[in-house]
């Protein structure tokens, strides 16, 4: 039975030093220089994908937290009115049920003062 490997490894022609590894690895898939550049033209295709995604995502929140806002202020609005309302309805009781009103008279005939 017999290994195939893929991948080629060389020795390096200089000597054996400290430091530096003794075997280089050579790919056996060569690449012509059209190959590259279309390699080069998807990877930034790619990237720029990726990159207009998170764009749109980030313009997506900012058009939800207008919404939120602009709900907010029509909510804040709302309660301004209610209060005023509430504020007119509650005033009008209040007199009408305190002592002061109790003791009041109701008006009588008109009269006109002769000279």
């Amino acid at each position: 039975m017999s290994y195939y490997s893929s991948t080629t490894y060389a020795r390096r022609r200089t000597g054996m030093t400290r430091g530096y590894n003794s075997v280089a690895f050579t790919s056996s898939v060569k690449l012509g220089p059209v190959t590259h550049t279309v390699l080069v033209a998807l990877m930034i295709t790619v990237l720029g994908l990726i990159y207009l995604t998170q764009a749109t995502k980030a313009t997506s929140y900012d058009y939800e937290a207008q919404k939120i806002e602009t709900k907010i202020a029509e909510l804040s609005t709302e309660k301004t009115d209610l209060e005023v309302e509430n504020a007119r309805l509650t005033a009008l009781d209040s007199v009408r049920n305190s002592s002061v009103a109790r003791a009041m008279t109701s008006p009588g005939a008109p009269q006109h003062v002769s000279q």
